[in-house]
């Protein structure tokens, strides 16, 4: 008859099973953070997004640690890897070395995937941090769509989007979700109204183009924070948002010249007099083609 086990090595045995594997055995979970600047708490006009603002100095702190509180919320849910898109003005506002270990961030431009540039499939969801509504919106801080200097209206397959639809469309088409937004309270209502029941932390409350009713910076991260985690709780239950294929895109822009100009290009075709279409195959064609046009100038430094 084989001896038993004793007690003491039971003990044992059951301890080493319980103890966490190697690393590289965790379940790969990763996120993906587009944060603009416009709907961060306490922002209301150029003074706190331009560098050139008094208030900029401050309000970068103030972006960084909305995205910190996200990034905080997702590692203790089990995120193994974050990626972060600093998706304002220059690209170059969010203060890197304020972020922890497994977090990179992706800075200036151009970008193909412009907003969501690193995106692909192996995300488990999307965060749109600190972004604002739409240019065809009537309300919300800083309304705009891309180009607040160019552009007058973005259609997506003749629909009316903003910035949040094109980055959900992006995220949508490797498959992968958007679980939260967060910004005024017109962001989260026309976000809502086109993504779903995604969750939203509402920072601050819309007056007018250039005035809010604000949360204070440790409030608002308090709200994103439990936005987060109600997110994650339940990042099964959302849906990627999917436009159909191919995708016509047009661009209204303020001025002839842009629509003009664009029109020689035989991929591209002039609807009015100041609107351009472009078909693309999907969207990260489509959003290569926008960059483009909003950015490029004859005169760009090599």
């Amino acid at each position: 008859m084989k001896d038993r086990p004793s007690l003491y090595t039971l003990l044992a045995l059951l301890t080493f099973a319980l103890l966490p594997g190697p690393a590289a055995a965790q379940t790969p979970f990763k996120l993906y953070i587009s944060a603009d600047m416009e709907g961060v708490a306490g922002v209301v006009s150029e003074q706190q997004i331009l560098p050139s603002g008094f208030e900029y100095s401050r309000f970068r702190e103030f972006m960084t640690a909305e995205v910190n509180t996200v990034i905080d919320a997702a590692f203790a849910a089990g995120a193994t890897e974050i990626v972060v898109s600093d998706s304002h003005g220059n690209g170059q506002n969010l203060l890197i070395e304020k972020f922890p270990k497994k977090v990179s961030v992706v800075r200036s431009w151009p970008r193909p995937l412009m907003m969501m540039e690193g995106i692909d499939e192996s995300f488990a969801g999307v965060v749109l941090l600190g972004y604002h509504t739409s240019t065809h919106n009537e309300a919300g801080v800083r309304a705009h769509t891309l180009s607040s200097a160019r552009l007058t209206e973005v259609r997506i397959n003749d629909r009316q989007v903003g910035e949040g639809e094109i980055s959900a469309a992006i995220a949508g088409h490797f498959g992968v979700p958007v679980i939260l937004v967060t910004g005024d309270d017109q962001l989260v209502k026309e976000l809502q109204g086109s993504l779903g029941n995604v969750e939203g932390a509402v920072v601050k409350w819309a007056h007018g183009f250039h005035s809010a009713r604000t949360l204070t910076p440790t409030e608002a991260n308090e709200v994103i924070r439990a936005a987060t985690e109600r997110a994650l709780g339940r990042i099964k239950s959302f849906k990627p948002y999917k436009v159909a294929t191919p995708v016509r895109f047009d661009l209204r822009f303020k001025s002839y010249r842009q629509a003009d100009m664009l029109s020689y290009l035989p991929i591209v075709e002039r609807i009015d007099s100041h609107t351009v279409r472009y078909i693309a195959k999907d969207m990260p064609a489509a959003s290569k083609f926008v960059e483009f046009a909003v950015t490029y100038e004859a005169d760009m430094d090599p």
